[in-house]
């Protein structure tokens, strides 16, 4: 039979409080909420898009009530600004240090780019973010314009830095860099909109390989990029 001291746990210490541990796990439950409420935001919002997804749903899938759903966030709109915050534009901080540092060639620079994006956000959930604001941007201005000051503009920022640094090393022979960009873009987005929606019109027996499709379309652009080089 336990002892009466390990019955009546934290009592016995010297200004032990029962309720302390239930207002530490409060905290840490607290704590927790932001986090929750993101996780269970951006699945809904790849799930069913911006505009079907009900405040209250996330609350209830976040295990909280809608009023503490707006404690966090006050609108849907900025609880979608949060998602792409915590999963795509707080990373360009670290990515702009990495190319800072990055001491290989232009072209291998360009291929760890792309490589890099489909593993950090191509590859993982937050992919499903690309596909919803191709679909919907035109539909909601605010959450547009958010998305291009804080993912496209960075984006295509540090892109054009790669290019730049090309061109200035003699590596690259690109005309139109403002242009150019595009033409790295615009298959990622290919690739993201296979995975969340024309993969379904792909027959099972030819199935994109992500990584494969990568690596050549990186060297494909790179033969263009590199060509004309004296």
């Amino acid at each position: 039979m336990p002892s009466l001291s390990k019955l009546i746990g934290r009592q016995d210490k010297p200004g032990g409080d029962p309720g302390d541990g239930v207002q530490a796990k409060r905290e840490r439950r607290k704590e927790a909420r932001p986090g929750e409420l993101l996780d269970a935001a951006l699945d809904l919002f790849v799930e069913k898009g911006f505009a079907a997804t009900r405040a209250e749903e996330v609350a209830a899938r976040a295990g909280v009530s809608k009023g503490t759903l707006f404690l966090y966030f006050p609108s849907k709109e900025e609880l979608f600004k949060a998602v792409v915050r915590e999963n795509i534009a707080g990373r360009f901080a670290e990515w702009n240090q990495e190319f800072a540092a990055f001491e290989g060639s232009s072209a291998e620079m360009l291929e760890f780019f792309m490589l890099a994006w489909w593993e950090r956000i191509g590859a993982t959930r937050a992919s499903g973010i690309t596909k919803l604001m191709v679909s919907e941007a035109q539909n909601f201005p605010e959450v547009a314009a958010y998305y291009q000051r804080e993912v496209i503009l960075p984006g295509q920022t540090l892109l054009r830095r790669i290019l730049q640094r090309g061109v200035e090393r003699g590596e690259f022979q690109v005309p139109d860099i403002d242009h150019a960009i595009y033409a790295v873009i615009a298959p990622m987005i290919f690739l993201v909109m296979n995975k969340h929606s024309l993969g379904a019109c792909v027959p099972c027996s030819d199935p994109i390989d992500p990584l494969r499709y990568v690596r050549a379309t990186a060297q494909t652009l790179l033969q263009g990029f590199c060509s004309g080089r004296s």
